[in-house]
C-alpha cells in the first residue's frame, strides 16, 4: 500500500454520549446497499458562532434536529454554505480523507461571497475526521463505498432585516455511500437546457452555496423527465458556451491527445475533483487547457471524431463518462456512447490515490487513524 500522510489533530472538540446508537444489526443491513445521500450515520459535530465570541463550544454529539426560531436568517435570506467530501477505506483498513484542506479552503471562499464568517482550516479537518472516526461502523463494504461527509454552516440569528447575521452553526453529518448515478449506464446522458442559467458574472456561481443548486431543480428535473441524466448549462451572457453540470466540471477528450475543461472565471465552482484531474492529465502526458468551449464545437467535434471523450467529474460521482448529448437541436453522441480509455485511465488512477493503492506524490491522502 502507498503512503498516506497522517492528519495530527490540532482543535479539541467536546464529545457527548449516545444514548441510544442504531444497532449493529440494522446498521448493517442499512449499508448493504446505501445509494447515495438516503442514509445517515448516529452522530454529527455542531460549532457555534456569535459576533461577541467567535468560534466556540464544539462538540460532537449524537445526530439529531436542529432548533430553528421561525425568524431564523438562514429561511429568509439564504446564507448558507456547503461542501461535500468522501472518507475512504485503505488498503490496511485504516481511513483517510482526500485532500481535505482543499474543502477547507473553498468553504471559506464561499463564506466571504455570502458575507459569512470563515472557519479555521484546522477546525474543519478536524470535525471532518472526528465524525469519520466516530462512525467508521458505518463504512459501507459495497464496491467503491465510501462515507460521504457534508460539513455545513447557516445563519441562525433570529431577525428580520438584510444585514449579514450575527450568529451561524456549523455542522458536519455523515452519510454511507454507493454509487451516484443509478442508472447503471456505461456512460451518462445530458439535457442541455436551452432556457436556463446556472450563474452569470458577479453572481455566486464559484460559491457552493445552496441557491445554486436550488436554481438548478427545475433544468434538472426537465432533463430526467426528457429521459436524461443530468443538466448541462451554457454561459448567462451568450448562451453559447459550455459551463457545467448541475453538480459537475466537464472535461473534453481530443483524438491528438488535447485536454479541455472550461475555464473557471467565478461562474464555475472550482471543483477539487476537477483539480485533480487536471494535474495528473499532464502526468500522464496529455496537453491539458482550461479554455472555453462552444455547444457548436461539442456538436461539431463529436460528429467529425475529433472529440473521442466527455466525462463529468466532482467528490460524489469521481468520474463519470458522458456518451449522449441532447437539446432543442437534436442530440449527438461521443466516441462510442461509452467509458473512453483516457476517462477510464485518469478515474483509475485518481480513485487509486484514494484508496491508497497507488503512490500519493503530491500527499493528498491525510490517513485519519
Amino acid at each position: 500500500m502507498a503512503d498516506a500522510q497522517t492528519f495530527t489533530p490540532s482543535l479539541n472538540i467536546a464529545t457527548l454520549p449516545h444514548p441510544a446508537p442504531v444497532p449493529g444489526a440494522s446498521r448493517e443491513q442499512a449499508i448493504a446497499d446505501p445509494g447515495f445521500g438516503k442514509i445517515f450515520t448516529d452522530h454529527m459535530v455542531v460549532v457555534e458562532w456569535s459576533e461577541a465570541e467567535g468560534w466556540h463550544g464544539a462538540q460532537l454529539g449524537p445526530r439529531e434536529p436542529i432548533a430553528l426560531d421561525p425568524a431564523a436568517a438562514v429561511l429568509h435570506y439564504a446564507q448558507e454554505i456547503f461542501e461535500g467530501l468522501k472518507a475512504y477505506r485503505l488498503a490496511d483498513g485504516s481511513m483517510a480523507l482526500f485532500r481535505p484542506e482543499e474543502n477547507a479552503r473553498r468553504f471559506n471562499a464561499s463564506a466571504r461571497r455570502l458575507a459569512m464568517p470563515e472557519l479555521p482550516d484546522g477546525l474543519f479537518v478536524e470535525a471532518c475526521r472526528a465524525l469519520a472516526l466516530a462512525d467508521r461502523d458505518w463504512f459501507p463494504k459495497v464496491d467503491g463505498g465510501s462515507l460521504y461527509l457534508r460539513p455545513f454552516m447557516f445563519a441562525s440569528e433570529a431577525f428580520l432585516g438584510v444585514r449579514p447575521a450575527k450568529e451561524y452553526k456549523f455542522v458536519v453529518i455523515a452519510s454511507p455511500a454507493g454509487n451516484y448515478f443509478k442508472s447503471g449506464a456505461p456512460a451518462v446522458s445530458i439535457w442541455v437546457s436551452a432556457d436556463y442559467t446556472r450563474a452569470a458574472p458577479g453572481g455566486t456561481g464559484a460559491a457552493k452555496c445552496g441557491g445554486n443548486y436550488a436554481a438548478s431543480l427545475v433544468p434538472q428535473a426537465e432533463a430526467i423527465a426528457r429521459g436524461h441524466d443530468q443538466v448541462v448549462f451554457l454561459d448567462a451572457a451568450e448562451h453559447r458556451w459550455i459551463e457545467e453540470l448541475g453538480g459537475m466540471n466537464l472535461f473534453f477528450v481530443f483524438d491528438d491527445g488535447t485536454l479541455i475543461t472550461p475555464p473557471l472565471g467565478g461562474t464555475i465552482l472550482p471543483g477539487i475533483t476537477r483539480d485533480s484531474l487536471l494535474l495528473l492529465a499532464q502526468e500522464e502526458g496529455l496537453s491539458v487547457r482550461e479554455e472555453r468551449y462552444s455547444l457548436d464545437q461539442w456538436r461539431t467535434d463529436a460528429a467529425s471524431g475529433r472529440l473521442v471523450e466527455t466525462f463529468a467529474c466532482g467528490t460524489a460521482a469521481v468520474v463519470t463518462p458522458v456518451g449522449r448529448v441532447a437539446g432543442e437541436d437534436g442530440e449527438f453522441t461521443i466516441g462510442s456512447g461509452g467509458p473512453g480509455q483516457t476517462t477510464q485511465r485518469l478515474r483509475e488512477r485518481l480513485v487509486a490515490i484514494q484508496r491508497g493503492t497507488a503512490p500519493d506524490p503530491h500527499g493528498w491522502v491525510k490517513r485519519l487513524d
